[in-house]
């Protein structure tokens, strides 16, 4: 064997289990594996769970807050301060912001990411061909998938449209979308599918991130995936005015995103800094109604999406923190929804990204993280230090954890 884990626990309740890894696979899960390996990890009962999966995150755009700050606090400031600042990236710019922004990512245990990577005449195609050539630099640390997004809108920027088929042509894995940034919305949503049936990739939308409910088209693109034999393969990501309805008009939503197999990437660490800057009192969640999605079937992920830029000011690259952000806001530290949360990172988001090699059982791909606590229940609000993490069945971060309290 290549490594062999001694005594980790899998489940709550579970006795503790040894597992072998070889040639980058889970070749055995047993209570006890007496068998030679390079490498043995002695879990002592710590929590050993899948890879940390990132399913929404702009590695193009991350680490440039201080460089002209979103005063307002605004979605719409944001964009505009982002836009003003594209044009004056430079590729040697991006590789460093974006390969520090990794580093952090991957220390944090993260081993999957899909990166929103956008592209407008403005700034041309540099930020996206420096993202492809980081997904093959880092193949090794993380599996990366890059999704073509068109920022500024595809319609109302004349040659995006081009510049969308050109992405797919240098091997983007994904097709990204923004109705409420784009006129009209519909053809929007309808050249999205277009282009992602030419290349049969998925499609990703950033969708209805505002904090009211009017002009939503979340609906439509359920209707768009179901006739266009879809289902299964659209994600979006924020869909905050989900919250603005009532649950009779909420409920019929739900119920066809879940036929359509829609996933939603709630984004807390975005759409609560950005949502909820007009109301005078009473400010909202601005969150997409997280617990209702769950429980109406929807596949429910938490992602980052901005790491210290004008749409996020904050941000440590650790999904777990963002994951422990959503347990208060979005309601879900009860004794029955706390379980629902770490999947939320780790298997549900594997899922949307169509990972059929991922989790631990024999023959999956080994990327596994094991956590500093010895309780499942509590793997998110332990906010537990990442002691190992192997990616395809090498070891990529250790963490040496000595702390002493002086009396």
């Amino acid at each position: 064997m290549d490594i062999l884990i001694k005594k980790a626990k899998l489940q709550e309740g579970q006795e503790l289990k040894d597992i072998a890894i070889k040639d980058g696979k889970i070749v055995a899960i047993e209570n006890h594996i007496d068998a030679d390996a390079a490498r043995v990890i002695e879990a002592n009962g710590k929590v050993l769970i899948p890879g940390l999966v990132e399913s929404h995150i702009h590695l193009d755009k991350a680490l440039i807050a201080d460089r002209l700050p979103n005063k307002s606090g605004t979605l719409q400031e944001a964009l505009s301060v982002t836009a003003q600042l594209k044009p004056t990236f430079t590729k040697e710019d991006i590789i460093d912001r974006a390969e520090r922004t990794l580093e952090m990512l991957i220390m944090n245990g993260t081993t999957n990411i899909r990166t929103h990577s956008e592209f407008d005449p403005s700034q041309g195609m540099t930020g996206f061909e420096v993202v492809m050539g980081l997904k093959e630099k880092y193949k090794d640390l993380v599996d990366m998938q890059v999704v073509a997004f068109p920022q500024e809108g595809i319609l109302k920027a004349p040659g995006t449209e081009e510049m969308m088929y050109q992405a797919m042509e240098m091997g983007a894995d994904v097709v990204g979308g923004i109705p409420y940034n784009d006129t009209p919305w519909d053809k929007h949503i309808d050249l999205v599918f277009e282009i992602a049936k030419k290349y049969n990739k998925p499609i990703d939308f950033h969708q209805d991130f505002k904090d009211d409910a009017d002009g939503i088209t979340i609906e439509y693109v359920c209707d768009k995936t179901i006739a266009e034999g879809y289902v299964g393969r659209v994600s979006v990501g924020h869909l905050t005015a989900l919250g603005a309805l009532p649950k009779e008009r909420l409920e019929p939503i739900i119920k066809k995103m879940a036929e359509a197999q829609i996933s939603v990437m709630s984004l807390p660490a975005t759409d609560l800094h950005l949502g909820g800057r007009h109301d005078e009192y009473n400010v909202r969640r601005t969150l997409t109604p997280v617990r209702a999605l769950r429980d109406g079937g929807v596949n429910m992920c938490i992602g980052t999406n901005n790491i210290r830029n004008p749409f996020t000011p904050y941000g440590t690259g650790d999904v777990i923190q963002t994951a422990m952000l959503a347990i208060p806001t979005a309601h879900l530290g009860g004794a029955a929804d706390l379980p629902t949360v770490l999947p939320m990172i780790t298997t549900n988001p594997a899922k949307a990204l169509g990972l059929d090699d991922y989790g631990i059982e024999v023959g999956k791909k080994a990327n596994l993280v094991l956590l500093d606590t010895e309780s499942v229940t509590n793997a998110v609000i332990d906010l537990p230090t990442r002691l190992f993490v192997i990616k395809s069945g090498k070891v990529t971060v250790e963490t040496t954890k000595t702390v002493k309290i002086n009396r």
